[in-house]
């Protein structure tokens, strides 16, 4: 939706970005004297670019992403995937999964349900657009790098989530429950001259993500 936006909108809000200390992986104080998961992918490499077809410039399905070095006495995880350059308050969420069983690990490509893909059948949140799946990735033209962090946390104990949790619930629940946390940051960007002349112009919320 975003790739028909006028260039100048992007360069307007380029300063306008939500932060990297503001995804839930730097606010919760876990780092420091906790145990640290390794996250990974298949897809990507940390601080490399996501491939188009995870994107909304490609078939838009969720990448894979592997998790190590779980601590033995996880009793689940969670993995929360946010955009710390949307030129929102706070990061713009595009993934939320509960109730992922504890231990190493990872999900397949495919594993939430998008748009033409139903999904493998784990516990999905809501990201910020209130839908139980995966967002792509779908920054507006002309407003830089946008860094997508991959975040997954392990919980002391067990915790019986809604059916659908929302940011502030899981957030609620990695306040009192995590006790270890891993990153992995995957980027996306349109340029320049993503429009075309003779373009409808878009419809929906402008909303970069």
């Amino acid at each position: 939706m975003l790739e028909k936006l006028p260039d100048v909108i992007g360069h307007a809000l380029h300063d306008v970005r939500a932060g990297l200390d503001s995804i839930v992986f730097n606010t919760l104080g876990l780092r420091s004297g906790m145990a640290s998961i390794q996250v990974t992918s298949l897809a990507f490499a940390d601080h490399a670019p996501l491939p188009e077809r995870y994107t909304a410039d490609g078939i838009g399905r969720s990448p894979p992403v592997d998790w190590l070095q779980v601590p033995a006495e996880a009793a689940a995880l969670v993995l929360l995937v946010e955009d710390a350059d949307s030129p929102t308050p706070h990061p713009l969420l595009h993934a939320v999964v509960v109730d992922l069983p504890a231990g190493d690990g990872g999900l397949p490509e495919g594993a939430l349900p998008s748009a033409d893909h139903e999904g493998a059948g784990f516990h999905a949140g809501r990201n910020s657009y209130l839908q139980a799946a995966w967002l792509p990735p779908d920054p507006p033209p002309g407003h830089g790098v946008h860094r997508y962090a991959f975040q997954v946390f392990a919980l002391g104990s067990a915790h019986a989530f809604s059916t659908h949790p929302g940011r502030d619930e899981v957030i609620e629940v990695l306040r009192e429950k995590a006790i270890a946390s891993g990153l992995l940051i995957g980027t996306c960007e349109r340029p320049d001259g993503s429009i075309r002349i003779g373009d409808a112009a878009p419809s929906g919320p402008l909303v970069a993500g």
